[in-house]
């Protein structure tokens, strides 16, 4: 199975980080010295892919700039002889092939990804939610992908969360046959503490085929008129068509506010100019 193409959603408004996000997109936040999108998009061009399809809208043009060059910028740096902060901002500008679609009213993720129809058209490809941010020794992405290649069938993400938190997740009902892969039979939107059949919960990465497509076409608006990606999910499982990776390493969901946090401190303390400097003042901050 080979797949270049990675569909990143964007277009949605950030609700759950406002005031921040009234008038700057929540993916273009900085988490220590890049905004979060950035961050994605690495983790895509690690793991192979190489062009990324932003699902955007009107008001988030910023995003695609991000990836672009600043030609003013770029000048005042060389004239002041800021070459290794040059080498970095050209860097991102030449990081990846991008390519945008609008998506014109936001109707859930499901629709996202349909808006990507054109654009993949018979192609595999790769979906990640640009608002999960994933660390770890191997790509998260990359660790679908891997899966994708062996077995020739759709594959998504799942992290094991506490009890108490499966009602805020998509969960899978699924048999493991080997360590950390499971054969999906079902998926329950938010479920109850009662009612999930496991902690698996569905994160931000999706390694999926063309056939998405025909079952998006089915499925039905819900609340707010949304198209959910999970309800096409479930037609793939029920044919037995859909996989699921147990995804090694470190996540943070950028929506919510301690992890975002979090995620800052976590990176500020692997930088040895500051990591230092930073755990003494956290200590001070903390109570005895």
């Amino acid at each position: 199975m080979q797949v270049s193409k990675v569909v990143i959603p964007v277009a949605g408004w950030g609700t759950r980080s406002l005031p921040a996000t009234k008038n700057i997109p929540k993916e273009m936040l900085p988490v220590y010295k890049k905004p979060i999108i950035q961050y994605v998009v690495e983790e895509a061009i690690n793991s192979g892919l190489s062009d990324v399809v932003f699902i955007n809208n009107q008001n988030k043009k910023i995003i695609e700039d991000h990836f672009d060059h600043n030609l003013i910028l770029e000048s005042v740096l060389e004239r002041t002889g800021k070459l290794e902060l040059l080498r970095e901002i050209r860097e991102v500008a030449e990081m990846v092939n991008i390519i945008s679609v609008r998506q014109k009213v936001q109707l859930g993720l499901g629709h996202a990804v349909l808006c990507a129809r054109e654009v993949v058209k018979n192609d595999n490809f790769a979906v990640m939610v640009g608002d999960d941010l994933m660390f770890g020794a191997e790509p998260g992405i990359r660790q679908l992908i891997e899966v994708a290649r062996t077995e020739n069938m759709p594959v998504i993400g799942v992290m094991e969360v506490p009890q108490v938190k499966v009602s805020n997740y998509g969960i899978i009902d699924g048999e493991e046959y080997a360590p950390g892969l499971y054969r999906v039979k079902n998926l329950i939107e938010k479920p109850s503490v009662s009612k999930a059949p496991s902690r698996l919960a569905v994160v931000g990465r999706y390694l999926l085929t063309p056939e998405i497509f025909e079952h998006l076409d089915k499925v039905q608006p819900g609340v707010g008129g949304e198209i959910q990606l999970t309800d096409a999910l479930q037609g793939l499982a029920r044919n037995n068509r859909l996989l699921a990776v147990k995804i090694r390493g470190q996540r943070f969901d950028a929506g919510d506010w301690v992890d975002y946090l979090t995620a800052n401190i976590y990176f500020a303390l692997h930088d040895e100019d500051l990591h230092d400097d930073l755990r003494q003042r956290i200590h001070e901050l903390l109570p005895c």
